[in-house]
């Protein structure tokens, strides 16, 4: 069991850069919290994990006539700038975990002997539809997880709801300081949603006053 892990969703260039292809309005006003997050987990040894969007051409999500509920402009394009997170949060010495779905044993013995970071790859909005990170979250088996990161009524909506489905005993929590959504209105009707099923609400001062987990998963 892993006492807490930080999960990072999208910070990358597209969705926190002003001209970014996806840009998530305000943005740019979280990336100093993001940066304390990433550096308190680095130093007090908090596992981090970061889902990301890795595109091609090919993908179901990917239209050049989005109606941005299904389908989406090109965004986040495999070995692009856009694709690639911001600086304060790029991750060391990362194992990446593809969308092709791995043998869950080799799968584990590979997580059992990385010392880094975890990115997830994903190709459309939910981070569960990559189908190893059910076997990452199983081996990680943690009692919190702390989650930030962009669009909170989007990608944060759907791992926070595959980490309520997937991690039943573990509690989650969501940094409201360091999250920014497209929808205002639909994001606090979630984050009330949340509190009512037991998600705690804390702000990025809060996640920082606690050293490794133990406090904050209760």
């Amino acid at each position: 069991m892993t006492d807490i892990v930080f999960w990072d969703v999208d910070t990358q260039h597209d969705f926190m850069s002003a001209d970014g292809k996806l840009y998530v309005p305000g943005a740019e006003s979280i990336i100093d919290n993001l940066r304390r997050l990433t550096v308190h987990a680095r130093d007090v040894g908090i596992q981090i994990v970061a889902s990301a969007d890795d595109h091609t051409r090919d993908d179901a999500e990917i239209s050049d006539t989005p109606d941005f509920s299904a389908t989406y402009p090109p965004h986040c394009m495999r070995g692009t700038d856009g694709q690639a997170r911001i600086p304060e949060t790029a991750p060391r010495d990362p194992l990446v975990i593809e969308t092709a779905e791995r043998d869950a044993d080799e799968l584990i013995q590979a997580l059992r002997t990385h010392r880094g970071e975890i990115v997830i790859h994903k190709q459309t909005v939910r981070v569960f539809d990559n189908p190893n990170t059910r076997t990452v979250v199983a081996w990680l088996d943690p009692r919190a997880v702390v989650v930030y990161g962009v669009a909170l009524d989007i990608c944060n909506r759907h791992a926070i709801e595959g980490l309520l489905e997937h991690c039943p005993d573990a509690t989650i929590f969501v940094v409201t300081d360091a999250v920014k959504s497209i929808d205002t209105d639909a994001a606090d009707a979630l984050l009330r949603d949340w509190k009512a099923r037991g998600v705690r609400l804390i702000t990025t001062n809060e996640a920082l006053r606690e050293r490794a987990g133990v406090e904050v998963g209760g």
